[in-house]
C-alpha cells in the first residue's frame, strides 16, 4: 500500500514508498466516481511525473488532504493515483487488498460530484425534508459497483457535495442510502446479516 501526503517542502502531494501491514500510519481514504474521461483523472504516473497539477482530478486530492487535515491525519488513499497500475501483479494486489484498506482507514470520505451544494443540510433540518435528498438519492456514486465496498467496508462514511460541503454519514443518511439502494439498515450499521 502506497499513501499520498502533502509534501510541503516541494509544495505538492507525493507518495510514500511501498508500506507493509506493520508500517502503516492513520489514514483517510476518498470514495469517488471516476470522472467521465478518465484521462481527467490523476494516475500514479502523473504523480511521479509531476503533472498531476494539470488534471481536473487533482481538485479531488486537494479535497481529501483538506479533509485528512482537519481531522489530524497526514496520509490518505485515493484509488486513481495510489495504485500503480502498469503492473498487473501490484494492480491485482491492490485489487484484493481494497476492502481491507477501507475498512482500516481512520475516515472515509465520499465525495458527491452530482450533488449540489446549494441543495444541502442545514444543521437542524430533518434528513425526510431535505430539498437535496433527491439528487442524493439518484448519484452517480450509488450505482457503481466499487462504491459498494466503499459505502459498507469503512468504520464510517461522511458524504460531501461537488462543493465540498458536509452531507452527513453513513448512519445520518441510512434512510436515504437504503431507498437508493436497498441495503438494509443493518447492513448499513455494520451487523452481520
Amino acid at each position: 500500500m502506497r499513501l499520498l501526503y502533502n509534501d510541503e517542502e516541494n509544495n505538492n502531494f507525493a507518495l510514500t514508498k511501498e508500506l507493509d501491514a506493520e508500517s502503516i500510519p492513520e489514514y483517510a481514504t476518498l470514495s469517488h466516481t471516476w470522472l467521465l474521461n478518465n484521462e481527467d483523472e490523476v494516475t500514479f504516473d502523473d504523480l511521479e511525473n509531476g503533472n498531476a497539477k494539470d488534471k481536473p482530478g487533482y481538485a479531488k486530492i486537494q479535497f481529501c488532504a483538506e479533509k485528512a487535515t482537519s481531522h489530524g491525519l497526514k496520509y490518505f488513499w485515493i484509488d486513481t493515483c495510489c495504485i500503480d497500475k502498469r503492473h498487473s501483479a501490484v494492480l491485482q494486489e491492490a485489487l484484493v487488498a481494497m476492502f481491507s484498506w477501507y475498512r482500516n482507514a481512520t475516515r472515509c470520505f465520499a465525495y458527491l460530484a452530482d450533488v449540489s451544494a446549494s441543495e444541502a443540510p442545514q444543521p437542524d433540518e430533518e434528513a425526510s425534508l431535505l430539498p437535496w435528498r433527491s439528487a442524493f438519492c439518484s448519484s452517480r456514486w450509488f450505482t457503481r459497483g466499487w462504491t459498494l465496498q466503499e459505502l459498507l467496508a469503512p468504520r464510517s462514511v461522511e458524504f460531501f457535495s461537488a462543493e465540498g460541503v458536509a452531507l452527513g454519514d453513513r448512519r445520518s443518511l441510512a434512510l436515504l442510502i437504503y431507498k437508493s439502494t436497498g441495503i438494509p439498515h443493518l447492513a448499513l450499521q455494520g451487523v452481520p446479516l
